[in-house]
């Protein structure tokens, strides 16, 4: 933390300008700290405060309209894409999507305080072809949000922090081996945790053509075919296949209950 404040104390507005667009494009990369840091330098009249929140505004804004574009014309290829790092993509597209449909458009003011959420709402919003100006007013108002309060921490409590660097600086031996023995247990558990849930990540899949000729022959009274889409269900233009029974993904443990154990069961998703 010490050489992160130092850092923006010597590099100022463009290391801000590159860790708050990092992080803004799904890059793991801590903008939080890069706020606080800010925040600090600002009250020590090393940086001037107005032009660190124009810089760190614009970055946000550049690499949430870069993902609104792109999951505009990519669609959900973009957040699975997004979440190729989680241990599963498919839940986390889920419960991206859940929160974005939970709290509507609302949730662009407050996405950026929620981690994950805060890197798929942009392109959430995009393939719901959000008007591109209300994003921007949105996005504009969760992001200044965002930045206010980061900065603000770091403005406001600029003395403690110091003194909690030095204290750091003071313990870096044993905070650095601390810290890198933290490092291979939770890379340890995530590799365990990987493995235990690759099994999820092959869906057994059908050809349409061989789901339409059962439809269309004596099997078809032995076929169930389930929605389980999560976002596309939502668009009111969305198109359904005739028949399909709607269960909510969200609520599967359920929704299994009710369903048929002498039938075929197929389901699609978005």
């Amino acid at each position: 933390m010490n050489h992160l404040f130092s850092l923006i104390a010597h590099h100022g507005y463009l290391l801000i300008f590159a860790v708050v667009l990092a992080e803004a494009i799904g890059l793991p990369v801590p903008a939080a700290l890069g706020l606080v840091a800010g925040g600090a330098a600002a009250a020590a009249h090393t940086l001037s405060l107005p032009e660190a929140f124009i810089t760190a505004i614009t970055a946000m804004l550049i690499g949430d309209s870069l993902l609104f574009v792109l999951g505009r014309y990519m669609g959900w290829s973009l957040l699975g894409l997004l979440c190729q790092l989680s241990v599963n993509p498919e839940s986390c597209v889920l419960r991206s999507a859940e929160s974005f449909y939970k709290r509507g458009k609302a949730t662009l003011l407050i996405a950026k305080f929620i981690p994950g959420v805060n890197t798929m709402a942009p392109p959430l919003a995009g393939s719901m072809r959000m008007p591109a100006q209300q994003f921007l007013r949105l996005d504009f108002v969760g992001a200044s949000l965002y930045i206010l309060a980061y900065g603000g921490l770091g403005f406001l409590f600029r003395d403690f922090l110091a003194a909690l660097t030095r204290g750091f600086q003071a313990a870096s031996h044993v905070f650095g081996e601390v810290l890198f023995a933290a490092a291979i247990v939770y890379t340890i558990y995530r590799f365990r945790l990987y493995n235990k849930n690759k099994v999820y990540r092959v869906v057994p899949r059908v050809q349409v053509e061989e789901l339409a000729r059962k439809l269309q022959s004596d099997e078809k009274e032995k076929v169930v075919i389930l929605d389980v889409r999560s976002h596309g269900y939502y668009d009111a233009k969305a198109e359904r296949i005739k028949g399909s029974i709607r269960i909510e993904p969200n609520n599967l443990s359920e929704e299994l209950k009710t369903l048929p154990k002498d039938r075929d069961i197929y389901l699609y998703c978005t």
